[in-house]
């Protein structure tokens, strides 16, 4: 098979899933194709939208001592927890990433579905996931976590496309070179082009992920949508989820 690379999820973390969840549904016209019963061992409950193929998560912590909670402490709950990636063979790039010092921080193994998660310390500002679903290599094919029928509840009407992740660092230019090298993408400047999404490295105070950019039909309507929830708009943007959603 040949080597192919393509952003498949972002994972936000919260400490509850309401009014997360709605607001982005509402303001986004998103729809909730999932809750994955498997993270429940994590401490975490989820649910899952998707924008077009990329799925857009959301876990909160519902005990003490979960990773996701450890995160929304260190972090004051700003940033993007995970992005996830997937590919056609987990477990070669993950030896690669342990190659660059890079280590393994899990292993998912619920077949079809295979999954290397790295370790956020080593990756820097999130978590990465390699995962591979055997069989199912169209992207509007079987994805677990999605849920088995995730393709029924595709939206276009107001959101098309999640674009582009917006990654923060006091050095974007190294911060990028090191998501090149695990990701095995040569940066252009301070940015990684996939074939469906584009990850931009700009200057920061702290290494998060800091915002995600959307395609919308109608940027006057989601912000109004946006500031009938409450939330506090500036420009094209806003704060949700602990990221930036920026329309364009």
């Amino acid at each position: 098979m040949a080597p192919y690379l393509r952003l498949r999820q972002i994972c936000l973390v919260a400490p509850q899933l309401a009014p997360v969840i709605s607001d982005i549904a509402e303001i986004m016209g998103l729809v909730v194709c999932y809750q994955d019963g498997n993270v429940a061992k994590y401490g975490l409950e989820n649910a899952l939208l998707p924008v077009d193929t990329i799925m857009l998560e959301v876990v909160a912590p519902f005990k003490d001592g979960t990773t996701a909670g450890r995160f929304i402490e260190k972090t004051g709950g700003r940033g993007g927890y995970m992005a996830i990636f997937c590919c056609n063979d987990p477990d070669e790039r993950g030896r690669n990433a342990n190659a660059l010092g890079v280590r393994t921080a899990n292993v998912i193994d619920h077949a079809p579905y295979h999954g290397v998660q790295l370790h956020p310390r080593d990756c820097r500002a999130a978590f990465i996931e390699f995962n591979h679903t055997n069989g199912s290599d169209d992207i509007l094919g079987a994805y677990p976590p999605a849920g088995p029928d995730w393709q029924k509840f595709i939206r276009k009407d107001v959101t098309q496309a999640l674009t582009a992740v917006e990654m923060q660092s006091p050095d974007p230019q190294g911060l990028a070179g090191h998501w090149g090298r695990i990701l095995g993408i040569a940066a252009e400047g301070a940015q990684l082009n996939l074939p469906n999404a584009t990850f931009r490295f700009v200057k920061g105070a702290s290494e998060i992920m800091s915002a995600l950019e959307f395609r919308v039909t109608d940027v006057a309507r989601v912000l109004s949508t946006a500031k009938a929830r409450g939330l506090a708009v500036a420009g094209n943007e806003f704060l949700l989820g602990g990221v930036t959603f920026r329309v364009n």
